[in-house]
């Protein structure tokens, strides 16, 4: 069976303070096209269908657009699953009534939870959850990070009887250990406890992940990220965005990447003011544009000159400040392997002088416990 992968189409995105929803639709066209094409069996969108718990009424409406389009019309299943950006209630909304059409909406995990299957192949929906939320579900006190709910969630899809008889695939939203990540993704943790072990999807054919927006954000052979549909911040201006093609035959699976064409893409610039304003310095005038600057004096209204020839200057920068922004991104990445508690009892220790106790720990934890349970009702 083959189904295409995607991933993080963040609807409603606002870039620079330019709302992306046309852009979006441009591209969203382009994927209907490649559905089209390709004749899929299914469509896996594995998280952050939109880019707020309560996105714009434009978004909304572009996503029943662009699902009535795929699951009625075109008749294709839709398996799709809540992110860390989505409200996991809203995304679920009418779900009991719309997988008698097959689209398939999953806004929050439960051990009663079904797979899908579709042509000889079950999908296993395991949307973002915080881990106190799997704690309480599960009623397991071990539970701390995500990896520990995501170990202990799929503990509980491969109790099922049924398991391994068949081609498996988890459809994920989850920031695995040693992915590359970029600026335009929230994170799921301070420090290290968002991470989930990538060892921990061994069992599966096929691991289909949101998050992370780079569609190579890791290297593996069964494990893989979509990446996001357009690109939502300069950190991504090499990247390649795209659809992944997976077809399953014998228990394996292979994937073909479909690049997708933006009308507008994100690019970054770089030169002097003068340079940069001359007609053939560069060609696509009507993409997003981030201007870095090599000028060390200074400039009279540098950003309306740039616009007058780029309509679509975002950002400008000093090329001098980009550097000092880097040594501090460098100083933040040694602190990004500790978890939240450890990141804390440094600061304490740093701050007070005291020594750090295990019941000021097992305090700390109960109260991060208590703050989560609280978001989650409001």
């Amino acid at each position: 069976m083959k189904f295409l992968h995607t991933a993080d189409w963040h609807l409603g995105k606002l870039v620079h303070g330019v709302y992306m929803t046309d852009d979006q639709a441009y591209i969203l066209d382009q994927f209907i096209e490649i559905a089209d094409q390709e004749k899929p069996d299914a469509i896996i969108i594995a998280g952050d269908l939109y880019d707020r718990s309560v996105p714009p009424a434009d978004a909304v409406n572009l996503l029943n657009k662009t699902l009535y389009t795929l699951n009625v019309e075109m008749k294709i299943p839709v398996i799709a699953i809540s992110g860390n950006h989505d409200s996991a209630d809203r995304i679920a909304f009418g779900s009991e009534w719309y997988k008698h059409s097959d689209l398939h909406v999953t806004g929050k995990w439960g051990p009663d939870k079904l797979p899908v299957e579709i042509k000889g192949v079950r999908f296993h929906s395991v949307p973002y959850a915080e881990p106190g939320v799997i704690r309480e579900l599960l009623k397991n006190d071990s539970i701390i990070s995500h990896h520990d709910a995501m170990k202990e969630t799929i503990k509980v899809i491969c109790k099922d009887s049924e398991f391994g008889k068949c081609p498996e695939v988890l459809i994920g939203h989850s920031f695995v250990s040693g992915g590359m990540s970029s600026d335009s993704e929230r994170a799921l943790s301070v420090g290290g406890a968002g991470t989930v072990g990538k060892e921990l999807f061994a069992p599966f054919t096929y691991t289909a992940l949101g998050h992370l927006h780079s569609p190579h954000a890791i290297n593996d052979k069964k494990i893989h990220y979509a990446g996001s549909l357009l690109k939502y911040s300069f950190s991504e201006a090499g990247h390649k965005k795209m659809v992944k093609c997976v077809s399953i035959e014998n228990g394996e699976a292979t994937v073909k990447e479909i690049h997708l064409k933006p009308e507008r893409d994100l690019v970054i610039l770089k030169g002097s003011l003068e340079e940069m304003l001359q007609g053939d310095f560069y060609h696509n005038k009507n993409d997003f544009i981030k201007a870095v600057l090599t000028d060390e004096g200074s400039l009279i209204d540098p950003i309306n000159k740039l616009r007058s020839v780029y309509p679509n200057v975002l950002h400008l920068e000093r090329e001098r400040a980009v550097r000092d922004s880097k040594r501090e991104k460098q100083i933040r990445k040694k602190h990004d392997h500790l978890s939240d508690t450890e990141l804390f009892k440094r600061f304490f220790e740093y701050v007070t002088e005291a020594d750090w106790t295990d019941e000021m720990e097992a305090e700390l934890i109960r109260t991060m416990d208590l703050s989560i349970k609280g978001s989650d009702q409001t």
